[in-house]
């Protein structure tokens, strides 16, 4: 993993340098600031150096100080910023992955278990629709219907210091995002997890189960739990998945999670601010691939022998 990132930080790093413009392209046409002005502000910023000694000095600062750059727009560390939004932005991917868990699994093993009957083609359609509506459509339409403005709490609560009553607004309004985020992957989920168990169903070893006259209920334990297994590696690409694919449902939702802070950095060229964010997908891509390995081998014996 520690080889890995390297690489990852490399290639960021790069891919920022290939944006056109950097953070004090804004200054260009603004005749109030001269030339000579922009030059101070770039030997300031840094950004007067090459690229790569830029990456370097980037580098050496992670490893030896744990500094992962200064935030021109803010105007402070990023690490301070990042930690932030930490809070929020995992709680909610955390709660929506555990709602799409806890719904698509026993729909999609009930689905399986009752093929080609109504109750399945109705999960089906439910299923198409939740894939095929975007996130911050299907925001837009519950914020309609509900009348609200987005965010987490009602506007009497935002700054205020937190009480049981903060608490319940909390939940009046948390499961919106939960809701709108996990409609995707839900349905995805439910969907793999039919198929998963339809082939598991029709796999040579139910039948010999079933011929050795083991009950039904202990048959389907052991199909659900053959079946878990590909889901399992499917979880593992869940969490960065949430984090960066739904940036636009968060800046709809007005959640304060990083997706709309890393938006806002990418428009204003805020380079470590963009790098840091796509190392932290990176980070947890690759912690999430580690998990699921792990879960995988305490599932399957096949996999801790091999």
């Amino acid at each position: 993993m520690i080889p890995m990132m390297f690489v990852i930080s490399f290639i960021c790093f790069f891919l920022t340098e290939l944006q056109p413009g950097d953070f004090v392209s804004q200054y260009l046409e603004n005749p109030r600031v001269s030339p000579e002005q922009i030059e101070m502000i770039k030997e300031r910023l840094g950004l007067d150096k090459p690229a790569i000694a830029r990456y370097g000095n980037w580098i050496k600062e992670i490893v030896l100080h744990g500094n992962f750059g200064y935030s021109f727009s803010f105007k402070r560390p990023v690490t301070s910023l990042i930690w932030e939004r930490m809070g929020w932005t995992v709680s909610i991917a955390l709660a929506t992955i555990l709602f799409q868990w806890m719904v698509a699994v026993p729909l999609g093993i009930y689905s399986a278990l009752h093929p080609y009957k109504l109750t399945d083609y109705m999960l089906t359609f439910i299923a198409f629709i939740g894939i095929s509506i975007p996130n911050f459509f299907f925001a837009l339409v519950l914020m309609y219907l509900t009348g609200t403005s987005g965010g987490l709490f009602s506007a009497e609560f935002i700054g205020a210091p937190l009480t049981w009553a903060k608490v319940y607004d909390l939940f009046t309004h948390i499961w919106m995002p939960i809701a709108v985020i996990g409609l995707s992957g839900l349905a995805g989920l439910m969907r793999v997890m039919r198929g998963n168990m339809l082939d598991t169903l029709g796999a040579p070893f139910v039948n010999s189960l079933r011929a050795r006259g083991l009950p039904e209920k202990r048959v389907r334990k052991h199909v659900i739990k053959n079946a878990l297994n590909p889901m399992v590696s499917i979880a593992g690409m869940q969490l960065p998945n949430i984090f960066s694919g739904t940036i636009i449902t968060a800046i709809v939702l007005n959640l304060p999670t990083m997706g709309p802070f890393f938006y806002s950095a990418l428009m204003n060229h805020d380079q470590y601010l963009v790098m840091t964010f796509l190392m932290f997908i990176a980070l947890i891509t690759q912690i999430g691939n580690l998990v699921a390995d792990i879960i995988l081998a305490v599932l399957d014996p096949r996999i801790r022998i091999s």
